[in-house]
């Protein structure tokens, strides 16, 4: 974490001089509520502009978990993601959708359904927002290490495949658009980061 310790130290320095104007909310109205996420309507005023509306999509938040073995490879999943209409092969992740679940508990969960795996150790990465300009949801980010197989049933809308591959094959596999996901990439890079620049302190 020596990384982003430092990082933190010089963006407390920066103090831009301009900054974005104030949205004020004039009201809003939700049209549709599903199992996983729900729309709003908020119409917006920025500044002394125009009114706008923003479309929202609210969601409960997620996860993603990158799961490092001892023999220097990562476990990724391989699934059908419907709305894209392809397979794509992504690190194991899943919405927090359980009631006063912490996110090590969904990480660990969702880590145990679709590898097969258990861990003996969860580290935060950093989280992130999926996509602020229209979403409120954040997803937690984990590096699992000292895996164990232990299975647990996927949930019933999922046929989700195990893909095993080196750690030094995840850059490659970004650049040639094997891996395509944004939280896929994002987690991913950042756990090969700090895992390198933990070697050589």
């Amino acid at each position: 974490m020596a990384y982003l310790t430092e990082q933190a130290s010089v963006f407390r320095y920066y103090k831009p001089t301009l900054q974005p104007k104030p949205t004020t909310l004039l009201s809003s109205r939700r049209v549709y509520d599903g199992d996983r996420i729900s729309l709003r309507l908020d119409r917006v005023q920025v500044g002394n502009g125009p009114e706008r509306t923003r479309e929202v999509v609210e969601h409960k938040g997620s996860v993603v978990v990158v799961p490092l073995t001892v023999r220097g490879t990562v476990l990724l999943v391989r699934q059908w993601r419907h709305a894209i209409g392809k397979v794509l092969l992504e690190a194991p992740a899943g919405t927090r959708d359980i009631e006063g679940e912490t996110p090590e508990q969904t990480a660990l969960r969702e880590l145990q359904e679709e590898t097969g795996h258990v861990a003996g150790q969860l580290r935060r990465l950093p989280g992130f927002w999926i996509g602020p300009g229209w979403c409120n949801e954040y997803m937690y980010a984990f590096v699992a290490t000292q895996l164990r197989p232990q299975k647990l049933p996927q949930d019933d809308d999922e046929d989700v495949h195990v893909a095993e591959v080196p750690i030094s094959a995840i850059a490659g596999l970004i650049e040639t658009g094997e891996i395509q996901d944004s939280k896929s990439i994002a987690s991913l890079m950042c756990a090969i980061h700090l895992n390198t620049s933990d070697k050589s302190t």
